[in-house]
């Protein structure tokens, strides 16, 4: 049976995540949500199974990823799944914000949610993780998400995970967060060491930067996905004084091409 996975990553996370679960599918499509940003209208996925994979932001979804379920049709697909990936939790909130926005549009929800522990890209707040520690958490990630295609595989239908804390998490900080998300990119600047790879434009899901004069411009429609400050090759990008020296990440299994790709995954 066909499975499509809509996918939305900033450093390569849940790209990966993605294609974990998809090669353990076969017939599996995996379509980047950030293709779908210019276009309007009910998605209605041509697929059996369907599958949202996404990192969790302050114990929510991403914005994009949020809009996009608001669009997106399921009342025809067989079984439902996501699998949220996190640095630090949150994943049962995510999930259960999914599962009641998919219900909102087709009347049905998530037959199945799983949350995956990997390397947290959150600069502005804290350093990802390198060396042993980074390759312990994808090592780990990549048992989990084996199990979880299996479950997907035989199209396992699971109660979704459920934390009073993590509700509770989610409520003082996520509206917030939605709030003030795409004008955050107002605390990023840029210095000197840039080159005008244009690097920064060509991977950010939003479409966010323009280069003018050579230099990176954000234009408030920021995800806050941190992508353009870990994946900038000479770590021009700041985003206030404490980032400057915080260790960089990216998936090590996600290229640079890979991530630029998703925006051009038409439907």
């Amino acid at each position: 049976m066909k499975t499509v996975i809509y996918y939305f990553t900033g450093t390569g996370n849940s790209l990966a995540a993605a294609r974990k679960i998809a090669g353990a599918l076969g017939d599996c499509e995996v379509i980047g949500i950030a293709s779908f940003a210019n276009t309007a209208g009910t998605v209605v996925p041509d697929a059996g199974r369907v599958g949202i994979v996404c990192p969790v932001y302050f114990a929510g979804l991403p914005a994009m990823v949020a809009s996009f379920a608001e669009r997106l049709d399921t009342a025809s697909a067989r079984y439902v799944f996501s699998v949220v990936t996190h640095g630090g939790g949150g994943g049962s909130a995510a999930l259960r914000q999914l599962d009641g926005i998919l219900k909102e549009k087709a009347g049905r929800g998530l037959d199945a949610g799983f949350a995956v522990s990997m390397p947290g890209n959150y600069i502005l707040m804290y350093e990802s993780p390198a060396g042993e520690k980074r390759d312990r958490l994808l090592a780990a990630a990549d048992a989990d998400l084996e199990r979880i295609a299996g479950q997907i595989r035989q199209e396992t239908r699971l109660k979704l995970p459920n934390s009073p804390v993590t509700r509770i998490v989610k409520a003082l900080t996520y509206p917030r967060f939605r709030s003030h998300v795409h004008g955050d990119d107002r605390k990023f600047t840029v210095s000197d060491e840039c080159t005008a790879c244009g690097t920064c434009a060509s991977i950010c899901p939003a479409g966010n930067i323009d280069l003018v004069d050579g230099k990176p411009v954000w234009n408030h429609r920021c995800e806050l996905c941190c992508g353009c400050i870990h994946l900038c090759p000479t770590g021009a990008i700041q985003a206030g004084s404490r980032t400057g020296g915080r260790q960089r990440y990216r998936n090590p299994s996600v290229s640079i091409a890979e991530l630029k790709r998703q925006r051009e995954n038409e439907p």
